[in-house]
């Protein structure tokens, strides 16, 4: 992987977001955004999601919120890199990558997440952001602790 600094956007003008702080920015100057790990918008364009176990077809995209909820107090970079990193073993499959997107909440999915229809892409996370999410989350955070 090349190690130099992310490029603002990709061949296909699709914005790359570099770091947890960008991503901050971004969320700070939205209403909602969500995260979504896929084969990407185009892949996504048209479609919904599926439930697995009921093989039943959803009425949007599956999504995890970005935007943190008003009983949140800890720094907007503490929820970002949990969010990220709750669903970072989808990304796994190499075809699958983590974006960012703002749409209109139609449902909810069988795990409560929310299900999104007129999608808009805002940009898709550098894989060293992954990293620093990861990081961040290993040391903020008691991992695996249930209530």
């Amino acid at each position: 992987m090349d190690t130099a600094a992310p490029p603002e956007t990709t061949g296909t003008d699709e914005r790359v977001i570099g770091t947890l702080s960008e991503l901050a920015d971004l969320v700070r100057g939205a209403e909602t955004l969500y995260l979504r790990y896929s084969c990407g918008f185009e892949a996504d364009r048209g479609s919904t999601s599926e439930d697995g176990e009921s093989g039943l077809a959803l009425p949007g995209l599956s999504v995890n919120p970005l935007t943190p909820e008003q009983w949140w107090t800890r720094p907007l970079e503490d929820w970002l890199a949990r969010q990220i990193c709750q669903y970072r073993h989808l990304a796994e499959d190499e075809e699958r990558f983590p974006w960012v997107l703002t749409g209109r909440c139609v449902g909810r999915g069988p795990d409560c997440e929310p299900l999104l229809a007129d999608v808009k892409p805002l940009g898709r996370l550098h894989e060293d952001l992954l990293h620093e999410a990861g990081r961040v989350y290993d040391e903020r955070f008691d991992t695996g602790n249930l209530p």
